[in-house]
């Protein structure tokens, strides 16, 4: 055995001692204890993020995100970030099209100050006329910048053409029209409806135990109310088989395509997580890298990926190129996809795919933080926790057949969306 293999098959070792832990009042956690270091390291989400904005204001999530660390309790906004500040404490918030995420790391001297710096934050926001004035300009200057940025360009426009009358289909950030018109009362009834303990995961990394553990969890989620009121969000394939130009007077043309992809709990899912490594998700090795710039020097670089998001998942992907090459570009894209839909992979690539995605799976267990951002993944997919212990395995079991099998259901070229925002001609 060699020692890359050793290093593959042991990295998620950590992980794999997760535990649950659920407090006295039902609070729930996956707890990975170590001691080695002086260092406690929390994630945890709600379900929920921008997909329920408010009809007609998207961004409440997104300005939520910015927020709940601006003042809390008895925090004015410059007091709770010298507070977080003078005890070298990490607390971050962010909405996804499908969660509501946070992020919390301190040293374990500060750890019961950690915790209920987090607990007011979600408990009791100020949410102050000033506060939010100043983060609604923020994220003003943020649209305005996007508005001119062709990759943002891109990328909202594909959101909207694909999912159209869908929450999906919403800039995230919001727009320039609706960001102003956000109110604190918006803020509350997004904080009602989403941040309830029935759709909360929770994953704790480093020097804690399950005893100090459970008394915290009940500190800071167990007086959340125990389910919330989230909207039902309607499951859509995302539209395609069209091709949107959006004219923007710049040198280079941004590329954005995709298909619809597959559910993370599909039986297809990791045969297409190895497909799409041999398609465009290795950095130097795919064909699309190849292909267009290996090849033909069409661009710097080109990648495809999945997105299993819960409401509409998709295989998307992104370059960008000369004006004058941007047809040529998607021309050799598209060819690359109609093969790989076509023949069958080679054994090398597929032996190639398959050591790289094993082989690199350590370097997503190297700190704290990101096992714990693996922990709350698992919870979010429903892997269960003893997925770690064989994630290795079912990528090494993948087949050519299976590659060809996931392959003719995803890569239907008359179904790719494409947009490019530029001048091509």
């Amino acid at each position: 055995m060699t020692a890359k293999t050793i290093v593959a098959t042991s990295a998620p070792a950590r992980a794999t001692s997760a535990r649950k832990v659920v407090s006295p009042r039902g609070v729930e956690a996956w707890l990975v204890e170590d001691h080695a270091n002086p260092l406690v390291a929390v994630q945890f989400a709600f379900t929920g993020g921008s997909s329920q904005d408010p009809q007609g204001k998207p961004g409440v999530a997104y300005l939520m995100s910015g927020m709940l660390d601006e003042g809390a309790g008895p925090y004015d906004s410059i007091a709770f970030h010298q507070r977080l500040e003078d005890l070298a404490i990490d607390l971050n918030f962010d909405a996804g099209r499908d969660y509501f995420t946070g992020t919390l790391k301190t040293l374990t001297q500060y750890r019961d100050e950690a915790f209920e710096l987090l607990r007011l934050s979600l408990h009791e926001p100020r949410f102050e006329p000033e506060a939010m004035l100043r983060v609604k300009a923020q994220a003003l200057s943020e649209l305005r910048h996007e508005a001119n940025e062709p990759n943002a360009i891109a990328r909202n426009a594909f959101a909207a053409a694909g999912f159209p009358d869908h929450p999906y289909g919403l800039p995230q950030k919001g727009t320039l029209e609706t960001v102003p018109q956000i109110t604190r009362d918006d803020l509350e009834a997004y904080r009602a409806k989403a941040f309830a303990r029935a759709e909360l995961k929770i994953a704790v990394v480093g020097d804690i135990d399950e005893r100090v553990l459970a008394e915290e969890l009940d500190r800071v989620f167990a007086d959340l109310p125990s389910r919330g009121e989230l909207a039902l969000v309607e499951h859509r394939v995302v539209r395609g088989g069209e091709k949107r130009n959006i004219d923007l007077p710049i040198p280079q043309s941004v590329i954005v395509f995709g298909l619809p992809g597959l559910a993370r709990n599909d039986k297809d899912y990791v045969p297409a997580v190895v497909m799409n490594h041999i398609l465009g998700g290795g950095s130097f090795t795919s064909r699309l890298w190849t292909e267009v710039r290996e090849k033909r020097g069409l661009a710097y670089s080109v990648y495809s990926s999945l997105s299993p998001f819960k409401h509409g998942p998709i295989l998307a992907g992104a370059t960008s190129t000369k004006n004058e090459r941007a047809y040529e570009s998607i021309s050799v894209i598209t060819a690359e996809i109609k093969a790989l839909s076509r023949d069958d992979v080679s054994a090398d690539e597929l032996e190639k795919a398959k050591k790289y995605l094993t082989g690199s799976y350590a370097l997503r267990f190297d700190t704290s933080t990101k096992i714990a951002r693996e922990l709350l993944q698992a919870q979010l997919d429903d892997l269960g926790m003893d997925y770690f212990k064989h994630r290795n395995e079912e990528i090494a079991a993948v087949e050519a057949r299976d590659i060809a099998r996931v392959a003719k259901r995803l890569l239907d070229t008359k179904r790719m969306l494409i947009v490019i925002v530029g001048q091509p001609v």
